[in-house]
C-alpha cells in the first residue's frame, strides 16, 4: 500500500520540480542584469582595497614557468603584512644571543 502512494507523490515531485520557460527566461533576464550592474561597478582606482590586481612569479625548479595571483589590495596587504611579521619574529628568535627563542 505504502508504495502505491511513494510513486505518485514521487512522479508529482518531479513534475512540480520540472523548470517552465518563464522561470529561465526570468533567471538569464536577472543574470544579464547582474552582468550589467557589475560592469557599472568595475573599480577604477587602483588604491580602492577592493581593486584586484596581478601578479606573475616564477615557479621553483623552473626556468620559464610562471605562476599568476590575484588578489585585492586589501588582501595583498595582509599577506605583506603577515610575511613581515613571520619573518620578524623568526629573525627574533634566531638572534645571537637572544634568550627569547630558548625555553
Amino acid at each position: 500500500m505504502t508504495i502505491s502512494f511513494i510513486v505518485p507523490a514521487t512522479v508529482l515531485g518531479l513534475a512540480l520540480a520540472a523548470p517552465t520557460g518563464t522561470s529561465e527566461q526570468s533567471t538569464d533576464s536577472a543574470a544579464e542584469e547582474a552582468k550589467a550592474e557589475e560592469k557599472k561597478k568595475k573599480i577604477t582606482d587602483r588604491n580602492h582595497p577592493d581593486y584586484v590586481r596581478c601578479r606573475s612569479e616564477p615557479v621553483i625548479g623552473s626556468l620559464a614557468k610562471r605562476r599568476r595571483i590575484c588578489m585585492t589590495n586589501a588582501e595583498w596587504a595582509e599577506a605583506l603584512r603577515t610575511g613581515n611579521d613571520s619573518s620578524r619574529d623568526f629573525i627574533d628568535m634566531h638572534q645571537q644571543g637572544s634568550t627569547s627563542g630558548v625555553p
